[in-house]
């Protein structure tokens, strides 16, 4: 008998497949599904980059606010 319960999900929750992490000297994005780093090393925290990854997928929005963390770093 199968049990009721979803794969990839807890309680009606889903896991979130991208994470901002701490690393010395700032952030980096974790991509958990593929278990590796995604883009680049950021001084302040990405939260608006990592919530439209898991999100929105909208690639004008990506690339605006990559290019503006990639503007806070100069």
């Amino acid at each position: 008998m199968r049990c009721g319960l979803v794969l990839g999900t807890l309680a009606g929750v889903s896991r979130r497949r991208y994470v901002a992490r701490g690393v010395p000297g700032g952030w980096r994005i974790w991509d958990d599904k593929a278990r590796r780093w995604w883009g680049d090393h950021y001084e302040m925290q990405p939260d608006e980059l990592v919530a439209e990854l898991n999100t929105g997928h909208d690639p004008d929005r990506l690339t605006a606010l990559l290019k503006r963390f990639r503007a806070l770093r100069r």
